[in-house]
């Protein structure tokens, strides 16, 4: 399967690059092809909420443009797809903040563990659309803009053994995200940081490459992960957003008008797959637990805070560029504490 892709990425991209060369980034009828990628699956909550982004263009646009949409990482892994971004090759592409930290460190603040308090405090943080705006413009000199950004749920640690406290992930090798923060905070819980491509890691726990991740409970069951790994512990060390990326030359292109659809089409799109997420997760909790044999345990949430809590001064000293954005966050926090008191 996983030469397979390759074999559809390689020609897909070789077709695109044909395209770009001629000048023919359109169909038939002359309307524009709008590219877009990402890594997971048809009946991820992300790809029904690009199915809406779709959808608005073409009722809108449809005289100019046509969208077409990549899943599985079709097109490549997430820092293959924005490195095509970048030049053009595709339009847009979803990745997590962690793929952008080596485009705008301030994005590094996202693999914070413990970085939210809840996730009301979380949403909330997303949907401040000014002051989010700050952060998206930070990645205009590597040619992409952040267009909007989608639920991606509580990452938390499953494996193919039990993990009750930290003392159980010393020496098991853990896969992180390719981030320098994942990795620091992978390394402070005692496991060995394995970062790798998400569409690697199925076939890594089963071949024992490595003893299991972490992510959300969509995991499990849209990309098969339960099958290999039977135990999910809710640690809930991190909230990280993934983001829709555009190719900053495209979106420029646009008129004012067209952008603006543009950016109602991306907000539709979140509203859509927000949802779809509050479903899903409870859909995919049943499947794991009832028909792929997974067992879900709740720990002691602060003994895993403790473990880790030297991570984020590390991590304000090391990266001053996110020191404002971490601010502005622990006022959402504090905001949301006192009406939870």
């Amino acid at each position: 399967m996983k030469r397979v892709k390759k074999i559809i990425a390689f020609v897909l991209c070789a077709c695109m690059f044909c395209g770009l060369l001629s000048g023919c980034s359109s169909v038939g009828d002359g309307k524009r092809i709008i590219r877009i990628s990402h890594a997971q699956s048809e009946t991820h909550p992300e790809h029904i909420g690009l199915l809406k982004f779709k959808e608005y263009i073409e009722e809108n646009l449809g005289d100019k443009y046509e969208v077409q949409i990549y899943p599985n990482e079709l097109l490549g892994s997430a820092q293959k797809a924005i490195e095509l971004t970048q030049t053009g090759a595709i339009d847009f592409v979803v990745a997590g903040t962690a793929n952008l930290e080596t485009f705008a460190d301030i994005y590094e603040v996202f693999s914070m563990p413990y970085l939210f308090t809840s996730e009301e405090a979380y949403h909330a943080t997303m949907m401040d659309t000014d002051y989010m705006e700050q952060i998206y413009q930070s990645t205009d000199e590597a040619g992409f803009r952040v267009l909007t950004w989608y639920n991606a749920g509580t990452r938390s640690f499953y494996a193919t053994k039990p993990i009750n406290t930290p003392e159980d992930l010393k020496g098991l090798k853990m896969r992180v995200q390719q981030s320098p923060a994942s990795i620091k905070m992978a390394n402070a819980f005692g496991a060995a940081a394995s970062p790798m491509s998400f569409g690697e890691v199925y076939t890594a726990i089963q071949q024992g490459v490595i003893d299991g991740a972490e992510n959300n409970e969509l995991a499990l069951t849209n990309n098969k992960h339960g099958e290999v790994a039977k135990y999910y512990s809710y640690n809930r060390h991190q909230m990280v957003p993934d983001m829709l990326i555009g190719n900053l030359k495209f979106l420029n292109s646009l008129s004012d008008e067209e952008f603006q659809i543009f950016k109602e089409a991306a907000e539709l799109s979140t509203e859509v797959e927000m949802e779809e997420w509050d479903k899903q997760v409870e859909e995919a909790k049943e499947i794991a637990e009832n028909d792929m044999g997974v067992t879900f345990i709740d720990v002691d949430v602060q003994v895993f805070k403790d473990a880790v809590s030297n991570v984020q001064q590390e991590m304000l000293d090391d990266n001053p560029n996110i020191q404002d954005i971490y601010d502005h966050i622990q006022e959402i926090n504090a905001q949301y504490e006192e009406e939870g008191d």
